[in-house]
């Protein structure tokens, strides 16, 4: 009787502590794989000392099976052995599988096998298992399954704006996890815009020096009342290229924006000569747009702009490079001299002075081995080579419209991706919310977005390479507001960008979304959790 007392003593207290003795992983996560298919038989016992195993040769692999190892000890206690011999989870390579991200899951009461066509593949099919596991436990119970999966797009992609507010390396670093995740595989890097230069050209120093610092910023929305705070930072390129290895380590690919010939403001403070008054220019501390743009008469800004991006070329190994291209003023082309005899030399309406700037930055940068990138106003060019890639922001109609026309395409809606708008609906109330820039976007509206126009053809839908979310940071000062602006809509994004559009269920996503939310615990993630319908994680 009193040792059945002690017993049930130590279940309680392993209870109490968080700990079960075994709980049963679940695959019906976030996104939902293609294909879950039952198998007879016992379960295999996930607990202490089980073996990973891979082909100890092929160093990608074996970053796979150290990740796992990682995953499954942080989340739920269990410590895993990596073995060169065949252990009881084996990682493989599989040339059958088709596509190269796709991966398959085999479970029975012997052996864990997970297959990709590349180590990528593996990856995802790591993702898939840790998501279906249960924090803090003993053992685990994994069915015994056969699981087959895919992603929709090759290019699923998160924006994170550096610029307007800058954010350590070491978010960089976590954002990047918080990606992989959510089985993302491009991280669009703004580091540049009227508010602060954030990366290092050694050819103008003054960038950085100059460039990335504001006398102080606007409180609120243009208020006209100003902090009086100094702010600046910026990244080097030795911290550029290790978050370049870090992502590349989790098969995300980190493409650099450099924002041109508008959105630079910072360029001009550092310097001056590059635009159409000489100066003095000032780093902006305001939010919005700035007139003041490159001068596109002066043959000074096309060397400033190869030069500077010649070194992102070196530091971002990237074949995609995004040149910006949005929200570009005409108003001081209009008043330039120079830009004047431009547009007149090449017969082209002041307005449309950009074309010109357009046409040089694509083919510098497809004469360098790279493809360019254009958000989708870049479109105005009648002459814009078919290699350059339109992300669409202003809605899905200039995407269809680049895509009837030969282009690549990055679908990026603000209607539906732009994670620093408001996560409530219409008619809620958003002063529950941070001070944000405005807009309405809550969960259901990202998870309904159909990146294909309804009347898009076949040859348009084929250039339809991806879809992106964006994080804009001029009301997003701080990292855990951040991470709230952006979980759980990564989890609503991630099931556009992977699974097949007839198998998405919101309801049904709501509640395999809870995976997701234990993984936001464990990592002390801040999220909105209206969706599980519970008081806001702080």
């Amino acid at each position: 009787m009193k040792t059945k007392t002690i017993i049930a003593a130590c279940c309680a207290m392993l209870a109490l502590s968080g700990y079960a003795q075994t709980q049963q992983a679940d695959y019906r996560i976030v996104p939902l794989p293609q294909n879950i298919t039952q198998q007879k038989g016992k379960p295999f016992v996930l607990k202490n000392h089980v073996t990973i195993s891979c082909n100890t040769k092929d160093e990608a692999l074996k970053r796979d099976a150290e990740f796992l190892r990682e995953y499954v000890k942080e989340y739920t206690g269990i410590q895993l052995d990596i073995v060169e011999a065949k252990g009881n989870i084996q990682l493989a390579l599989d040339k059958k599988i088709k596509q190269p991200e796709g991966y398959a899951i085999t479970v029975n009461d012997r052996r864990v096998t997970l297959s990709g066509q590349t180590p990528a593949g593996v990856f995802y099919a790591i993702q898939t298992l840790r998501k279906s596991l249960q924090p803090n436990v003993s053992q685990i119970e994994l069915p015994a399954v056969s699981i087959t999966d895919a992603p929709r797009f090759g290019y699923r992609g998160m924006m994170l704006d550096c610029a307007r507010h800058f954010f350590p390396v070491s978010f960089v670093k976590k954002y990047i996890d918080m990606m992989a995740l959510h089985n993302m595989n491009v991280f669009h890097w703004h580091l540049t815009d009227d508010q602060g230069w954030r990366i290092e050209i050694k050819k103008y120093p003054r960038l950085t020096e100059v460039g990335s610092k504001r006398d102080m910023t606007v409180v609120g929305r243009n208020s006209e009342v100003w902090d009086s705070i100094p702010y600046g930072g910026y990244y080097t390129q030795d911290e550029a290229r290790e978050i370049v290895r870090y992502a590349a380590d989790r098969f995300i690919t980190v493409i650099p924006e450099i924002d041109m010939p508008g959105h630079m403001l910072g360029a001009l403070a550092a310097y001056p000569e590059l635009g159409y008054t000489g100066g003095p220019y000032k780093v902006w501390g305001r939010w919005g747009v700035s007139d003041e743009v490159l001068c596109l008469g002066n043959d000074k800004i096309y060397t400033f702009c190869q030069d500077v991006l010649k070194e992102i070329m070196d530091i971002f190994p990237a074949k995609y490079i995004h040149f910006g291209g949005d929200e570009t003023p005409t108003k001081s082309w209009e008043n330039c001299p120079k830009c004047q005899a431009l547009a007149k030399r090449e017969g082209i309406d002041i307005k449309h002075l950009q074309n010109y700037f357009t046409a040089r930055m694509e083919e510098f940068i497809n004469e360098h081995g790279h493809r360019a990138i254009g958000w989708d106003e870049v479109l105005q060019s009648k002459n814009l080579s078919d290699q350059t890639i339109i992300m669409s922001w202003r809605g899905a109609e200039p995407g269809g419209e680049a895509a009837e026309r030969g282009h690549d395409v990055i679908m990026s809606p603000t209607s539906y991706n732009y994670f620093d708008y408001y996560q409530t609906a219409e008619g809620e109330d958003k002063w529950s919310e941070p001070l944000l820039i405005g807009g309405n976007l809550p969960l259901e509206t990202t998870y309904s977005f159909e990146p294909y126009p309804e009347k898009a053809t076949q040859q348009a839908k084929d250039h339809i390479i991806g879809v992106q979310a964006n994080l804009w940071t001029e009301y997003i000062p701080y990292e855990s507001l951040a991470e709230y602006q952006v979980l759980p809509r990564m989890g609503a994004l991630c099931e556009v960008q992977w699974m097949n559009p007839a198998k998405k269920d919101f309801n049904d996503f709501k509640q395999r979304a809870l995976s997701l939310r234990r993984i936001y615990d464990k990592y002390n993630l801040t999220y909105r959790s209206k969706l599980w319908n519970t008081t806001e994680k702080k």
